[in-house]
This record gives structure tokens, C-alpha cells and sequence, in this order.
């Protein structure tokens, strides 16, 4: 039985969580021949990677950083004869794209999509006490049937190729860590937090979801460690007095202990970082514990040397260094749920994310950032006969991020897909049921949202009346009428952004992603497109436009650093939006966005 994971890898007194990230036995199946030959009983050859890393980008050939199909992993693990008797797991914080997992020859699970965890439950196959042989088969090959879109083609010498719908290198893999877990028969499975403040009070409503019988308990810590709230039931309300709130760049965290007895037998202790605030919209607000807040960030990508889309604790911890130098306050997990770590951090520092789900490419065109990005569109994407399997994918995937990041005080709002066509009358049905399942699945229910490419504007997008705020992906001065025509592209954005104003949605705007590529060697005066100074032009014209506006009320530079892509004539090794380079060190632009964040208020227009 495969599950998704509900609550973060813990040691507790009660559970064990045991880290197999490292040195992975590794084989690509270059003849597809893994099943046949029954790789499931061990993999041959002798070659070795890290876990977690994506592995296109540790070999010196095209053909390996390039291959599309199964690549194979396995590892030996010596599983703790203390683990008999309780429920014993395999977690994978991510398998990009689909992962079918087997323990000593034999299969115990597999799992679809490539950016969130899954449990696999080899309780009654480990063999306790002894080495037992752990092989997973993991598929990187592009469907329009799951997201992220694409589709595989194959060559005339045999081999497979990617050919995404989307703008980023399809790094695939075992990407995030893997742990081994204990948590026994009778245990905690879930917990539903939800807040309310009251002056200088607050209420934190739960509810417990638990495995077998027994009875909860709860205590809130604070972060001296005093016990700031207790109460008994598996839901109920916790009242904090003289709470200490969490605030956008403000952090505050209690410990939230979860306790599950029986007959004053400790069955079950769960602990998890909390972070108490509201989030809501009012009229063109995003309001943070009732006050207004203007988002200041980065749309992202989970990218860098080497390691490619592995997540790197290094590379995190420069990532929030960074967007604190720079004045940011928020960025948007472009264009798939990040890391769970990201998401600890973020809490820690009081950044506020929206998170959004691996819905992109559901637009048709293998230039899909030329495409949109100029508003060709693409039509009756939803019309086709994959959409029932693509929109059953779509929605596991909303369930298992909200699943796994609905207690995290940083995350404000989801973003359900990335730049979708929109204009067609199918994709109504299609939006509503993905928005309808969002509000359904999160507890806070926070403001649900996604992002327009600009074929979806305010007299053609079927879909915009769905969403509690607009994300708007807008690229006048760099698609549309680039370099000279720079004038122009201000008076066409300045059109759009009326003809927003005329509908009087009543909504906040935030632009989750607007820019131009420069290559960071690149001077040039007077300017020309592609260097540091027409950035910097290019910059100063759109914030212009948005300080124009009263419901515009963020801006998400299209993008944190350079990042991979699919080679092609539109792209110099990569996309270079980067405010920073891929090695994280800042361009021109960086200096530039620093002194105008830094100089509005954190409730600006607000």
C-alpha cells in the first residue's frame, strides 16, 4: 500500500526517522530491458550518485544528461530490529515524475508525480534485524496525462527525448531525501490547525486524525518553553493568552506537542513548529493578521550547479540570505511544491509563500515562455481526450501538497496552475472542479489563485472570477515590444492594466512574474536587450506602471537566479531573468530592486 505523507519526518520518543540520504547504487535502463531482466532483485553495474540530486548533470556525456525513461537506484539497509512491531515505512520526500518502489525483489508500492512525498508501507516485508536490498524504478518521461506537461517523443536512433510544455530542464530523480520511519500500530496521523485572534488573545482550533483508539492531548510551548495552552480531545480549542503572533518577516514559532494515551500508556508523541496568524483578502487587501501586506520577492526555481533540482541545505540557506539582503518579504514555489524544507525555513524567517501546485503546461506549444509570453494562446487545451486523466492527476496532486503544507504559517495562498489556457470554453468545468477541490481540502481555507499568461486578459480569460486575488505573468518590454519599441510596451501594458481597472474586480493584483533576460557580462551604452542596463530600464518602467495602480498590491520578479532550461535558439544555456546568476552572485538589477523594496513600507497602498 502506497499512502501520501501527512506530518514531517520526526524523531520523537514514540517514532524513528531515519535519513538513507546518501550513496546510491545507480543504473539508467538504456535498452529498457529493467524489468525484464528483473533489476528488482538488484541493479547491475557499479556506478554510485548522490540522494538526493537530480542526476542529468553529474556526467560529462549528452547522452546520460539528456535521457528520457527508467533510471534505477538501490540501496542496502540494515532496518532496527527495534522497528518490529510498529508500522514501518519508506518515505520519499520526491521521485520525479513516477516511482515504483520494491524491498528485496519485491514490489511494496509506487507512486505518480514528481514533487511530493509518499509513504510506502513495508511493514510486513522488512527484514528486521538483517540487510534488506531497497531498489526503486524511477520514470522522468512527459505525458499530457500528468503534470507537469509535455509529451516524449523518440529519435531515429531509438532513444527517447522530453519535450516539456514548459520553460525549466526536466531534472528528474530522487530529488529529496528519503527516510526510513518507525511510528506505531496505534498512532498520530494528521492534524487540522486552524486560527482566530482576539486582541491580545488568540484561539488554535484542531482537529486530530489518529490510527486505532486512545486518547489526545495537547501542549502548546512557547519558545522559552513554557507551556502556553493545554487541552484534551482529538479536536477542540486551545485559547493562548497574550499570544505571540507570527508576522511577515517577523517570525514566531510555538511547539506544538501531540500526545496519544491509552489508559496513561504513551502510544503515540508527535512535536511540530507552529506559527499563529490569519490570512485574508479584503477588497484589494492581502491582509496578514488583519493588516495589509504588499508582497516583495521572486517567483523561483529549485535550481543550481551540479546537483540540478536536488535540494541543497547550502544553496537554501544562501537563497534566504539573499532575499533578505534585498528587502523581499515573499516568493511563489515556481512551478511546483518545494522542498519541505524551504517551507521550515521560511517559517523560521517570517517569509510568506504562495504555493503552488506542478500545474504547468497546460498550454500547448513546446515554446510555451515565446508563446504565452507574447499571448499566441493556445486553444481547447481541455477539449482533449486525456483531459479526464489529466484533471484526476491534477487534483491528487492539489490534495497531496495541501496534505502536506497547510500548517505552515508561511503559506498564504495556493496557486493551482502556471500560465494555463484559459480562453476556451472547456477550461471552466476543468478550473472549477480544481478550485472547488483547493477550498475543500484546506482547513484555513486560504485565498486560492493562478497565474495569467497574458492571452488571458481582462476581456478574454474565462476563468479569473474564481480566484480570491490575480497573479498576472506580464512581459511588455521583453516578448511584447522589446528594446527600442520600449515606449510602446509601456503604453500597451498601461491599456491592459485600464482595462483591469474599468472590470473593478475588486481584488488584489500581485505580478508573479515580469522581467528580461540579461546575460551578466553584458554592458552596453546606451543600451540594448540582453544587458545589465536594459534590465534596469526595462525594471523601472513596469514598477512605474505598478505604483499607478491602487490593487496592485505585489510584485515577484520573473526570476530569483538563472536557472536550466531546454536548449534551444531563445535560450543561452538557460533562462537569464535572474536578478541573481545561477552561482548566486547579483546582477545589476539586484541593487536596484534592494533600494526600492527597502524604501516601501510593508503596507504600501495598503
Amino acid at each position: 500500500m502506497t499512502e501520501y505523507s501527512m506530518l514531517y519526518p520526526e524523531n520523537t520518543s514514540t517514532r524513528m526517522a531515519i535519513s538513507l540520504d546518501g550513496m546510491w547504487k545507480f543504473a539508467i535502463d538504456w535498452n529498457e530491458e529493467g524489468d525484464k531482466e528483473c533489476w528488482r532483485n538488484g541493479i547491475p553495474g557499479n556506478d554510485t550518485i548522490p540522494v538526493p540530486a537530480s542526476f542529468q548533470d553529474f556526467y560529462t556525456d549528452k547522452e546520460t544528461r539528456e535521457f528520457t525513461g527508467d533510471v534505477w537506484y538501490e540501496d542496502d539497509v540494515v532496518i532496527p530490529s527495534a522497528m518490529e512491531g510498529s508500522r514501518t515505512f519508506l518515505r520519499f520526500s520526491a521521485a520525479t515524475h513516477r516511482a515504483v518502489v520494491y524491498i528485496n525483489g519485491e514490489k511494496a508500492g509506487e507512486h505518480e508525480g514528481g514533487f511530493l512525498p509518499f509513504l510506502v508501507d513495508i511493514s510486513e516485508k522488512a527484514r528486521y534485524g538483517e540487510h534488506n536490498r531497497i531498489v526503486v524504478k524511477v520514470n522522468n518521461e512527459l505525458t499530457e496525462t500528468n503534470i507537469p506537461c509535455g509529451r516524449t517523443i523518440r529519435l531515429e536512433n531509438g532513444r527517447k527525448m522530453s519535450k516539456p510544455y514548459f520553460d525549466f530542464y526536466n531534472y528528474s530523480g530522487l530529488q529529496r531525501s528519503v527516510h526510513l520511519l518507525s511510528i506505531p500500530r496505534s498512532s498520530i496521523a494528521d492534524i487540522d490547525l486552524t486560527y482566530s485572534i482576539d486582541g491580545s488573545n488568540a484561539d488554535i482550533t484542531y482537529s486530530v486524525r489518529t490510527e486505532g483508539n486512545g486518547s489526545i492531548r495537547i501542549i502548546l510551548e512557547d519558545a522559552e518553553g513554557a507551556v502556553a495552552a493545554e487541552a484534551e480531545g482529538k479536536s477542540g480549542v486551545l485559547h493562548v493568552a497574550d499570544a505571540h503572533l507570527w508576522n511577515v518577516r517577523d517570525a514566531y514559532l510555538y511547539r506544538l506537542r501531540i500526545l496519544l494515551s491509552d489508559g496513561g500508556r504513551l502510544l503515540d508523541c508527535y512535536e511540530m513548529e507552529i506559527g499563529i496568524r490569519t490570512v485574508e483578502i479584503s477588497g484589494t487587501d492581502i491582509l496578514i493578521n488583519g493588516k495589509s501586506v504588499y508582497l516583495k520577492g521572486f517567483g523561483k526555481h529549485e535550481d543550481s550547479d551540479i546537483v540540478g533540482r536536488g535540494f541543497s541545505i547550502g544553496v537554501m540557506k544562501r537563497d534566504f540570505e539573499l532575499m533578505k539582503w534585498i528587502g523581499a518579504n515573499s516568493f511563489r514555489t515556481s512551478h511546483y511544491p518545494y522542498d519541505e524544507e524551504i517551507y521550515r525555513e521560511a517559517d523560521r524567517e517570517g517569509f510568506l509563500i504562495i504555493d503552488e501546485v506542478p500545474a504547468v503546461g497546460l498550454f500547448e506549444s513546446l515554446v510555451n515562455f515565446l508563446d504565452a509570453g507574447t499571448g499566441k494562446g493556445a486553444s481547447s487545451f481541455f477539449a482533449k481526450e486525456t483531459t479526464p486523466a489529466l484533471l484526476k492527476a491534477h487534483l491528487k496532486a492539489v490534495d497531496e501538497m495541501i496534505a502536506r503544507d497547510k500548517n505552515h504559517p508561511s503559506v498564504i495562498a495556493w496557486s493551482l496552475l502556471n500560465e494555463p489556457e484559459s480562453k476556451d470554453e472547456h477550461s471552466v468545468p476543468y478550473f472549477t472542479e480544481v478550485f472547488a477541490e483547493a477550498r475543500k481540502e484546506d482547513p484555513q481555507r486560504r485565498p486560492c489563485t493562478f497565474a495569467m499568461e497574458v492571452s488571458s486578459g481582462p476581456d478574454t480569460c474565462r476563468c479569473h472570477h474564481l480566484c480570491d486575488f490575480i497573479e498576472l505573468n506580464r512581459y511588455y518590454g521583453w516578448y511584447i515590444k522589446g528594446g527600442y519599441e520600449i515606449s510602446d510596451a509601456r503604453e500597451a501594458f498601461r491599456r491592459e492594466m485600464d482595462r483591469w481597472k474599468e472590470k473593478n474586480l475588486n481584488k488584489p493584483f500581485i505580478f508573479t512574474e515580469y522581467g528580461a533576460d540579461t546575460v551578466a557580462s553584458e554592458h552596453k551604452l546606451p543600451s540594448v536587450m540582453w544587458s545589465q542596463e536594459y534590465q534596469e530600464e526595462v525594471l523601472d518602467m513596469l514598477h512605474g506602471i505598478f505604483d499607478s495602480y491602487d490593487f496592485v498590491k505585489g510584485e515577484q520578479i520573473w526570476n530569483f537566479a538563472d536557472f536550466q532550461t531546454t536548449e534551444g535558439l531563445m535560450r543561452v544555456n538557460g533562462n537569464k531573468k535572474g536578478v541573481f546568476t545561477r552561482q548566486r552572485q547579483p546582477k545589476a538589477a539586484a541593487y536596484l530592486l534592494k533600494r526600492r523594496w527597502e524604501s516601501l513600507p510593508s503596507d504600501y497602498k495598503g
